[in-house]
């Protein structure tokens, strides 16, 4: 009985997309909780106080990124230069989301849950072919 749980567990965690959605959750509350305190208690607007929770993620989220969820073991560089520009593009898009639905009423945790929703989505792929993809199969390099 326990050698199959253990197999289980190893399948499902054998998949880049679990692993990429633990360590994004992990990321998630960290992000969250640096905005909320930011925000909340140092006072900072809400459109400066998203990017530095954002960016202040940054290396958490690579080096989790990189090594637990896509076991990237090509050269850093390269990937940091990758990661930069999605974050740059993502640092963007969070602001401007976070900002839009607290504007109509919804709250910057609404906004920030819906910003996360969509770099979830589309950053599982950019990281998967562009970011820690083997140089072999990315089609392009930054």
């Amino acid at each position: 009985m326990a050698n199959t749980l253990r197999g289980a567990i190893s399948r499902v965690w054998g998949s880049s997309a679990v692993r990429y959605l633990a360590v994004g959750g992990f990321c998630f509350l960290v992000d969250i909780a640096l905005l909320w305190f930011t925000h909340e208690l140092l006072g900072v607007p809400l459109p400066v106080a998203t990017p530095v929770a954002f960016l202040a993620s940054f290396v958490v989220t690579y080096t989790l990124q990189r090594v637990v969820a896509f076991a990237s073991d090509n050269r850093v560089a390269p990937s940091v230069a990758r990661y930069t520009a999605l974050v740059i593009f993502n640092t963007l898009a969070t602001t401007g989301i976070v900002w839009v639905v607290d504007q109509i009423g919804g709250g910057w945790i609404l906004g920030k849950i819906a910003a996360v929703v969509a770099t979830t989505v589309w950053n599982y792929f950019a990281y998967r072919h562009w970011v820690f993809a083997s140089p072999h199969t990315r089609s392009s390099d930054v």
